[in-house]
């Protein structure tokens, strides 16, 4: 059986004032999105500035505005912008053959031909697939994924027990650059409409340094200048962000920026951060999402956060 998926910091209005105590959980599944005291559901509000904020912002385009990088295509594309989760319970797992074996997980995937696929079938891009086994709470994600007549090809792929802190082994890629799952970090339509949203966000900038900080794993850097941010740094929205000229459903997304913060995940245009392909996603929220100005952020030092180096588990966990 196959299903496809498409609080301030002194609360602001019209927000819940309590996150969810059991942390986020993949829809259509009763399996965490990684346990409730990963790093990606770990609150980062009363961390300390990173030393390196200042510079790290000054070459990341600061001058730009965020940009949601999911919605409505507008018939651009025959599915919503975003990256879609498909849910399966035991499905049929068949062999994929990576372009970056030595960093893939070289298991059966459960890809199928009602696998979506970021973009639609014939789309361009990055066309990730993310696959989440209900039964087995094991998630599948691999990037540039294609069925061709030989079979299932794809650039990297990587698996995940949901329920567990582990991180891939140092060095080794995912399909992101930066060796982490792409799943925990997506902004859902559902948790936006619930009223809170429990964990970091996904997003990408252009030019990253060729260097990765906990958890990443990898990096995809073009240079060797420290000024620009590594793979797996962490940027949250400043507590004093004046959000009174947004809607509800904005200042949940706001807030989560304040709370949980935004993790550098991959290389793409600049403050691009990613979300499901829901086609639910109100055409309104995204216009005004992108209204954000990225000189809003800082970097967080997220150092005293881990706990192992081989552990996406967080000190402070799930506070």
């Amino acid at each position: 059986m196959i299903a496809v998926l498409s609080s301030t910091l002194a609360l602001l209005p019209g927000n819940v004032a309590t996150a969810g105590r059991s942390g986020p959980t993949v829809p259509g599944t009763h399996c965490p999105a990684f346990p409730r005291d990963n790093y990606w559901n770990t609150r980062v509000d009363t961390l300390p500035v990173s030393r390196e904020s200042a510079t790290w912002l000054a070459h990341m385009h600061p001058e730009a505005r965020l940009h949601p990088d999911f919605g409505p295509s507008y018939g651009a594309q025959p599915v919503p912008y975003g990256i879609p989760v498909t849910v399966v319970h035991r499905a049929r797992r068949v062999p994929v053959r990576f372009d970056y074996a030595d960093e893939s997980d070289r298991v059966r995937y459960p890809l199928s031909r009602r696998t979506q696929i970021e973009g639609g079938r014939q789309a361009n891009g990055d066309r990730h697939a993310i696959v989440v086994d209900a039964a087995t709470c094991t998630l599948y994600e691999t990037w540039s994924t294609r069925l061709t007549a030989g079979g299932w090809t794809a650039g990297s792929g990587a698996t995940w027990r949901l329920t567990s802190n582990a991180l891939r082994p140092r060095g080794w890629t995912s399909a992101d650059a930066a060796g982490l799952p792409i799943l925990p970090g997506l902004l859902r339509w559902s948790e936006v409409a619930a009223g809170h949203v429990d964990h970091a966000i996904r997003f990408t900038t252009d030019v990253t340094s060729r260097a990765f900080v906990w958890p990443a794993r990898h990096q995809a850097g073009s240079t060797d200048d420290p000024a620009f941010p590594p793979m797996g740094a962490r940027f949250r929205l400043h507590a004093d962000f004046d959000a009174s000229g947004y809607s509800s459903r904005a200042r949940v997304v706001l807030t989560a920026m304040q709370r949980y913060g935004l993790v550098l995940a991959d290389n793409g245009s600049p403050w691009y951060f990613q979300g499901d392909a829901d086609p639910a996603w109100p055409a309104a929220l995204v216009e005004e999402l992108k209204r954000i100005p990225a000189s809003a952020f800082e970097a967080v030092d997220t150092s005293s956060m881990r706990v192992r180096a081989n552990s996406g588990e967080a000190a402070g966990g799930g506070a």
